[in-house]
């Protein structure tokens, strides 16, 4: 799947009301092996900041979770495969920080919706579909890099 149809696919499953973490991991959950019904439970929690918390947005840590299942670890002593994927961690974070300004869910609705439209919850089409995008191309990107 090309980068364009991968980032269609989570902006469609985004739009079809699964959640921003959903919407992710299910774009690249064919490409991790990892079984739609599994990632639809695992992930959902994760939407609106975890479960609407409004801490780290959800979109990002669906993608955060697709690293894990692409180039995790799976010892507890391999310190080395650990601070591997924490490094990509961080630099996915910050690619998303770099346009954004933020990776938090509540300032990502301060600074990119209104209040309306989050009391609303109509923040979804102007904010968050855009972040899911984002996060979507951008966890494409580094993994096409790996390669």
């Amino acid at each position: 799947m090309t980068r364009q149809e991968t980032v269609d696919l989570a902006v469609d499953y985004f739009k079809q009301g699964y959640a921003c973490s959903q919407a992710v991991v299910l774009a690249f959950a064919e490409r991790v092996k990892l079984d739609p019904t599994v990632a639809k439970r695992i992930s959902g929690t994760f939407g609106g900041g975890m479960g609407r918390l409004r801490k780290k947005c959800g979109a990002l840590t669906g993608a955060f979770m697709i690293l894990g299942l692409a180039q995790g670890y799976e010892r507890p002593d391999d310190m080395e495969g650990k601070l591997a994927v924490y490094a990509k961690i961080r630099e996915l974070n910050r690619r998303v920080e770099d346009t954004f300004g933020t990776t938090q869910c509540n300032e990502l609705l301060i600074k990119y919706s209104n209040p309306q439209y989050v009391k609303e919850r109509s923040h979804h089409q102007d904010i968050c579909v855009r972040i899911v995008a984002d996060a979507a191309g951008k966890l494409y990107d580094m993994l096409e890099e790996t390669v």
